[in-house]
């Protein structure tokens, strides 16, 4: 019997170290969207993890985003999006909770290519409190980014300006 067993678990382990290692080949999944600044990582970490509707979720009907298929078609040539965040300072209006989301983005294309742009996300969350359902969870209200000819750990921008 023991026999038995120290076969089934080397075959076991053996199986299992020729499958792909997907935990250590992507990052690991992350939905947060307790403030601005984390769900905009979660929007990168979407992206890098070609989730694309998760990502494309984020947006509040999909302002700014096109239909879903742009939406997908505009990340084909993507491997790899860095992120970094700057503060975001949020601030109320009319029963809504907006954060200005500063922030910088390395984009790297299959072959190498890569390229920063810089700008502002806008997140925005009706007043729990106040919400009938079907509740609407904190989203991106709006994104402003453009290419910049910055080194990727320069071009974030020191502020947002406050929604409009």
């Amino acid at each position: 019997m023991r026999m038995k067993i120290l076969f089934t678990s080397l075959l076991v382990a053996t199986a299992a170290s020729s499958l792909p290692a997907l935990a250590q080949d992507q990052a690991s999944y992350l939905d947060d969207r307790s403030d601005g600044p984390a769900l905009v990582r979660s929007l990168y970490n979407a992206i890098n993890r070609k989730e694309y509707a998760r990502a494309y979720s984020y947006f509040d009907d999909r302002k700014g985003t096109g239909d879903y298929k742009s939406f997908i078609e505009g990340y084909a040539g993507t491997v790899d999006v860095q992120v970094i965040i700057g503060t975001a300072k949020p601030e109320g209006a009319a029963g809504s909770i907006y954060a200005p989301v500063p922030v910088a983005v390395k984009s790297t294309e299959k072959g190498g290519k890569e390229q920063v742009f810089a700008g502002c996300y806008v997140t925005r969350i009706v007043n729990p409190g106040i919400q009938e359902p079907p509740f609407a969870p904190l989203h991106i209200e709006s994104a402003a980014l453009k290419a910049v000819e910055l080194p990727f750990e320069k071009a974030l921008p020191a502020t947002c300006p406050p929604p409009s």
